[in-house]
């Protein structure tokens, strides 16, 4: 499908998307969030959630855009929804912006509506259907085949609104016509290509954003303008709207329930599947507010109480001119829909035991089911992770224990002195070799001032600098102590790490050994020296000099004596 598009961000820790994903179409590999797309339903809630931007829905508007400039004759599919997006614009002013875009004609997507009310009057008066779902809402015809493969029997045989009216307008408009549809849904992408009814979709966002490129004012009415003749079909987008179109006498042997929202579209055919629902017709809405409600509205900044009214009063308005040419066409209404059932592998209990322990839940306790990771349970959770869907690290609960962990596990084991120290001076953190190097216990430590247990001085420093200090040696006479020294500035949290290493036993090593190499220093150069004066005394004999013997031992003796010197600095 790969309607949606990514772009690299920082999803780490986030997983807003699969928390909103009601079907789980969502995989995360190396941090980064990925769409199933054959799970995917196409609703457009992870692209409205996402803090980060990273997921867009691929655009048609350039394709539109080229499609104008290479002449070729567009007809528009106008959403009833349009009414909440252009507040007090009427259908003969945008028809007019349209047109001046690029656009041959401009129709109202509710002729298509129209039909497909007069379609489900039908199929409930035939009664041959247990339950009817409507088949307006694409995300709903998805999430059923998918989803609920064995609830595709429900789904009323008839195509969407959108469909039909593209069908209308290539039996008036010939079949070059290519039809465009403009309204608040994302998902109307998948009936894109199928058949060549419809061409491309634009979103009612999209349209502000090209009349606003275009320099496009909503000013003048198109005098050839023709508004469907039977408007109470205008109400399709509005909850409920659909079966308020229905014939009360058609519709005897049903009863009409009206279900927005995925959450409610989802328990209701839970009830379906468990065979606890009969003798339904039930219009069937992915966004909660229906169509009103939809990713293609984002951004508009009208409340849906008040786009619901602006709907309704657009319905109430019956037109005199003449009808569209397309109100009264007779086309094939009719759609066919089949199961499309996901096949996942499926975790033994002893695997999906095995996960849990990777995530720190052994016990029953362990398993908060808090929901973080965009999973209602733990146990959902590991199932994901069996399926690559997930990664162990989704877990912040998880995640937190084990820094927890690891941190205590360093603070607890480590022969050195660590101090975290914030910038009041006072010591936040402290190890456990606090006792060693100070002689009380670490919980004495926290919270008192650095200076009652070491010079502060270099750590005043770092925090006036934030410049780091490496491997400063630092002797404490009072308490025969010689350390080495090194403290790091955070600059995240505006606090110091110092780290102090005991290096007493080193040290008196050190001395040690450089007493040894002295001794033997002296030795060799009273040797030396002794052999020097007989060397001296026979080359006095001989009438010879020692001069240039006498210079290379002593250079000697001087390297030796500066070398162990070093070593012990």
């Amino acid at each position: 499908m790969g309607f949606i598009e990514f772009q690299p961000a920082n999803c780490k820790n986030c997983y807003k998307c699969i928390r909103y994903c009601a079907v789980k179409a969502i995989s995360f590999q190396n941090e980064q969030a990925r769409v199933i797309d054959n799970e995917c339903i196409l609703c457009g809630r992870c692209t409205m959630v996402c803090p980060q931007n990273a997921k867009q829905i691929k655009s048609d508007l350039e394709t539109v855009q080229t499609a104008v400039q290479n002449h070729q004759k567009l007809i528009a599919s106008l959403a009833p929804s349009y009414a909440a997006a252009f507040q007090g614009v009427s259908f003969a002013v945008l028809s007019n912006a349209l047109k001046r875009l690029g656009f041959a004609q401009v129709e109202e997507t509710a002729i298509g509506a129209t039909e497909v009310s007069r379609q489900y009057e039908q199929l409930m008066q035939e009664g041959k259907m247990e339950n009817i779902l409507s088949t307006c809402c694409p995300s709903i015809i998805a999430l059923v085949e998918k989803h609920y493969p064995e609830l595709t029997q429900y789904l009323a045989p008839v195509a969407s609104p959108s469909t039909v009216h593209a069908r209308m307008i290539h039996a008036i408009y010939g079949n070059r016509a290519k039809v465009v549809f403009i309204g608040p849904c994302f998902a109307k992408k998948l009936e894109t290509g199928k058949r060549g009814d419809l061409f491309a979709v634009l979103t009612l966002a999209e349209l502000q954003q090209w009349m606003k490129e275009a320099g496009i004012e909503l000013l003048k009415s198109d005098e050839k303008a023709a508004e469907i003749q039977q408007t109470k079909s205008r109400l399709y987008p509005v909850p409920g709207g659909i079966v308020s179109t229905l014939d009360v006498r058609a519709r005897k042997r049903y009863r009409c329930l009206s279900v927005d929202g995925l959450d409610r579209c989802m328990q209701t055919l839970e009830a379906m599947r468990t065979h606890r629902m009969k003798g339904y017709f039930i219009e069937m809405s992915a966004c909660t507010g229906s169509c009103l409600g939809g990713p293609g509205m984002e951004g508009l900044g009208l409340p849906l109480v008040l786009a619901r009214e602006e709907v309704v009063e657009r319905a109430r308005k019956r037109m005199e001119g003449p009808a569209p040419l397309t109100e009264n066409a007779k086309v094939d209404a009719l759609a066919e829909y089949h199961a499309k059932p996901i096949k996942r592998k499926q975790p033994t209990e002893a695997q999906i035991q095995l996960i849990l322990e990777k995530l720190g839940k052994r016990k029953e306790q362990d398993c908060l089911n808090c929901g973080t990771c965009g999973y209602s349970t733990c146990r959902e959770k590991a199932i994901a992770v069996f399926q690559k869907k997930a990664e162990v690290d989704m877990c912040i609960p998880y995640l937190h224990d084990r820094a927890q962990s690891l941190s205590h596990l360093v603070m607890d084991t480590s022969p050195n002195l660590i101090m975290i120290i914030d910038d009041d001076m006072r010591i936040r953190e402290c190890s456990v070799a606090a006792e060693m190097y100070f002689g009380v216990k670490p919980e004495a430590i926290k919270g008192k001032p650095l200076e009652d247990f070491i010079n502060a001085e270099d750590v005043r420093e770092v925090f006036r600098t934030h410049t780091s200090v490496h491997s400063r040696k630092v002797i404490y006479p009072d308490r025969n102590l010689v350390t080495i020294q090194n403290i790091a500035y955070i600059d995240d949290g505006n606090f110091v790490i110092a780290t102090i290493i005991d290096v007493t036993r080193e040290e008196k090593q050190a001395k040690q050994e450089y007493a040894k190499k002295k001794a033997t220093i002296d030795l060799a150069q009273n040797v030396i020296y002794k052999q020097m004066m007989v060397a001296q005394n026979i080359a006095g004999l001989l009438g010879e000099t020692t001069a240039e013997t006498k210079t290379t031992l002593m250079k000697l003796c001087s390297l030796i004596d500066d070398e162990s010197e070093s070593e012990v600095r």
